[in-house]
């Protein structure tokens, strides 16, 4: 795609030239422009964050990547590094971010090729417990910082009666908690939690969206990590329930 978009400019220039004014020079650095694509952070396929226990878990990721020095123009350049997505957001701020830091960018730009990760799973991925979720944690600073913690009492006491109901008749009442913040603030908020202090660079969060996820998997209706619409009532109750551990400071699994 990166390819090309830049073919596509590279068109438009030779065009905007014109066959009378175009020489060998011009010609030359049109067509000699070139992707910056680089492998500045290298992984060891052998260790896996993800699916480690959660104790020991930051200390790992510190061990996983490896990078690549003399690439990156120290204070001019800006990265942009794409990840399929962002579960917890804890590789990114142990090790990833410090480790291209090092290499001194402008800026580093993190685009998720999925969306937000907002709810928990209960179809096989041990991913049930709402503090593990960056999104989540976003969700909840932005809601202290405004002052809405009104809206967590409510919504847990909503959760409390929703899932005392047939499992057939619940619905996820946490979805209301995200329809207060747009999806750029909740990036913006998230941003701030994987940079560290130590943290040098600026630092920006971009997600894929929902609608174009559809667009771009047009045949997969999967979304519900992402939007909270679980095909089964199952699914409706462990989200309910998974706030509940929340509001009650319980470190268990919604399903459980």
């Amino acid at each position: 795609g990166l390819e090309d978009q830049l073919n596509l400019q590279k068109q438009a220039a030779i065009e905007k030239l014109g066959p009378n004014n175009a020489d060998r020079g011009d010609l030359f650095a049109i067509l000699n422009r070139r992707l910056r694509v680089e492998k500045l952070a290298i992984k060891d396929a052998k260790l896996r964050t993800f699916i480690s226990q959660d104790q020991g878990r930051n200390d790992l990721v510190s061990h996983v990547y490896d990078t690549t020095y003399g690439v990156v123009r120290r204070g001019v350049d800006t990265l942009v590094m794409v990840d399929d997505s962002i579960v917890r957001g804890t590789t990114l701020r142990e090790s990833i971010l410090r480790i291209l830091d090092r290499l001194g960018p402008k800026k580093i730009i993190i685009v998720s090729s999925a969306p937000q990760i907002r709810y928990p799973d209960c179809y096989g991925i041990d991913m049930s417990k709402m503090n593990d979720f960056v999104a989540f944690k976003a969700l909840i600073e932005l809601i202290r910082k405004r002052g809405m913690e009104d809206m967590l009492d409510q919504v847990y006491a909503e959760c409390k009666a929703e899932i005392k109901k047939p499992i057939t008749e619940q619905v996820n009442q946490m979805q209301k908690l995200y329809e207060s913040f747009s999806d750029e603030e909740l990036s913006a908020q998230i941003a701030s939690i994987v940079k560290a202090p130590e943290i040098n660079a600026e630092v920006e969060v971009i997600y894929q969206s929902v609608e174009n996820m559809h667009e771009a998997l047009p045949n997969h209706s999967g979304d519900w990590y992402f939007t909270g619409n679980f095909p089964t009532p199952g699914g409706m109750r462990v989200a309910n329930k998974a706030f509940i551990n929340f509001m009650e400071g319980k470190n268990i699994r919604a399903y459980a």
